[in-house]
């Protein structure tokens, strides 16, 4: 199969650069790859290696026409921006994309976005529908939680004592943004993905009670699970110094969490990256002993 330049978004982010690297690691020249972001001066070391990097700005519709140029797959990795302007950003670079005539749109959205009640859900499911009205060829990756939103927590957990939470005993499917990244360069470089659907989330579920007995026998320390209201842990998050907006969607996606829109047991994830994905347990033994 032959591909051409394969561009991705955010490529500035977490998910972008590892979705970049495992490309690289799938055998795809780096100069078929056009990494994008709004400050592209932290992917300069991307650029000595022979990516090309442009500037792609979500809310700048010119720049992002020029930006895709010449591409024949791309990946749409869901902005960080304010949930009341990510559709619009969505929109944007799809229809640049459209206009650039690629081939292929893969797009990250989160899972079970058909039915998700949460904002977060709901911002998904509206890109996802704009870009079947739009009739470009596309596929649906419906990443769940990231384990790195609790590893990445992990001092705090351990200093206070406890995972707080508005989740009550929903599943989590959660899976490490390196196994999402495999799981974007796989349908980006291999055919038979065009239209599909993919609800991506580690092999193993777990409930935040659950996460805490985890981390309680992984740091040898008792950890216990505090399950507040959502509007308390909004507030919690609040104090602990979130911006207000932040802290009420992360609350509300807890919400989610206990509606069960956070769990998946399609087994796609492993299916799509060959292996079985990263566990709860072998994130936590990583995170604690870096």
């Amino acid at each position: 199969m032959t591909i051409m330049p394969i561009v991705v978004t955010g490529a500035t982010g977490q998910l972008g650069r590892l979705t970049v690297e495992a490309l690289l690691r799938r055998g795809i020249p780096a100069a078929d790859i056009i990494a994008t972001g709004r400050d592209i001066a932290t992917i300069k070391d991307l650029a000595d290696g022979g990516i090309t990097v442009r500037r792609a700005d979500f809310a700048d519709a010119d720049g992002l026409a020029e930006a895709f140029a010449g591409a024949d797959r791309l990946l749409l990795i869901s902005a960080s921006v304010p949930v009341n302007e990510r559709v619009a950003n969505h929109r944007r670079v799809i229809d640049a994309a459209a206009s650039a005539g690629v081939s292929l749109v893969a797009y990250t959205s989160t899972t079970h976005a058909d039915t998700a009640t949460t904002v977060i859900g709901a911002t998904h499911g509206e890109t996802e529908a704009y870009l079947r009205d739009r009739g470009i060829p596309s596929v649906l990756l419906r990443n769940g939680w990231y384990l790195e939103n609790y590893t990445s927590q992990l001092p705090q957990i351990l200093h206070n004592g406890a995972v707080v939470g508005a989740a009550g005993e929903g599943r989590i499917s959660a899976a490490s943004r390196a196994d999402y990244a495999e799981a974007a360069a796989v349908v980006l470089t291999t055919e038979g993905h065009t239209g599909a659907v993919y609800e991506l989330g580690g092999d193993e579920s777990f409930t935040l009670s659950e996460l805490a007995a985890a981390i309680s026998a992984a740091a040898r320390k008792q950890v216990t699970y505090a399950d507040l209201p959502v509007t308390d842990f909004a507030q919690v998050l609040a104090a602990a110094g979130l911006p207000a907006e932040l802290a009420e969607v992360l609350a509300d996606a807890d919400r989610g969490m206990n509606r069960g829109e956070m769990y998946t047991d399609s087994g796609d994830l492993r299916r799509l990256i060959g292996r079985p994905p990263v566990t709860l347990a072998e994130a936590l033994a990583v995170a604690l002993h870096d």
